[in-house]
């Protein structure tokens, strides 16, 4: 076991199924291993000093490119759908219409308020996101050996991207995929392209992208990174999988929680606000431990 798993936030239902994965991924090379992560909580921060962060959508709807009409109406849409997607007690199929229900009236108002591009940059500045203490390791080990890395997200990706970039590791390994932004000529947000990605559609999304995971067919082992029961699906697209390694982060409502990503993922990170573990994990998985 790497020293990364004696940490107290580290939580295993069966740590010798998770060594057997490890150890056979690490001997297959990680020239065969690719990384499948969501971005919100999971490679970001979802609290600091115990404050929450935002998400990408909080940084667009707490800016000042968003009126305070606008921001009224978000926040219900917030207090209305975002209990549903966290009930463990409702299933999946009940769920995803009120989940493409939120997900579309959020960027129906987002649309009407005329943003423009060349402000995104800076809302991202001077928001308090902030990607998990860690980041820098992470994304830059991923990078030196090469290991693709796709990020799979249900937020805003030219926000997401922004986010990467401004903290400098925005390399040529990732790959995001994530709901874009549609500007006119005029570089002014009309619409969002292509289909909705929301939080229980990773797996369509996932199968929707198959080009992606065809040229990825030499790397059939898996790094999972997630925070919530819909992200376990974003690896359903890869083709003769091998291994699968599941890193899920509990950040919330962790007593009603627990057994379930216990359940689901292999190793369940609760209230950890690092990249610690994973980056243990990507060492041990290039021989760097």
């Amino acid at each position: 076991m790497i020293p990364e798993f004696s940490n107290p936030s580290v939580c295993m239902k069966d740590p010798q199924r998770v060594q057997d994965i490890m150890e056979s991924m690490a001997k297959a090379g990680s020239n065969t291993v690719q990384v499948i992560s969501d971005f919100d909580m999971t490679l970001t921060r979802f609290a600091y000093n115990g404050k929450r962060c935002p998400t990408c959508h909080n940084i667009l709807d707490n800016s000042d490119l968003v009126s305070e009409e606008c921001k009224e109406q978000l926040k219900e849409l917030l207090d209305t759908y975002y209990p549903i997607e966290i009930d463990c007690s409702r299933p999946v199929d009940e769920k995803l219409p009120l989940m493409v229900e939120w997900w579309t009236k959020a960027h129906a108002l987002l649309v009407q308020q005329r943003i423009k591009k060349d402000h995104l940059a800076l809302v991202v500045r001077e928001s308090d996101a902030m990607l998990r203490d860690g980041y820098q390791l992470f994304f830059d080990h991923l990078h030196e050996h090469s290991i693709p890395l796709l990020i799979f997200s249900a937020g805003i990706g030219d926000i997401l991207e922004e986010v990467i970039r401004q903290a400098k590791v925005f390399h040529p390994n990732i790959n995001v995929f994530s709901n874009y932004m549609d500007f006119d000529d005029c570089g002014v947000l009309r619409a969002f392209k292509g289909e909705l990605i929301h939080i229980y559609n990773k797996r369509e999304g996932a199968l929707l992208n198959s080009g992606h995971f065809e040229e990825l067919r030499a790397r059939p082992n898996v790094l999972l990174m997630g925070d919530s029961l819909g992200d376990l699906n974003m690896a359903d697209g890869v083709q003769d999988m091998e291994n699968i390694l599941k890193i899920g982060f509990l950040n919330d409502k962790v007593e009603e929680r627990k057994q379930s990503y216990l359940d689901s993922y292999d190793i369940v990170l609760v209230k950890d606000e690092t990249l610690v573990v994973p980056n243990g994990v990507l060492l041990y998985l290039t021989g760097n431990k």
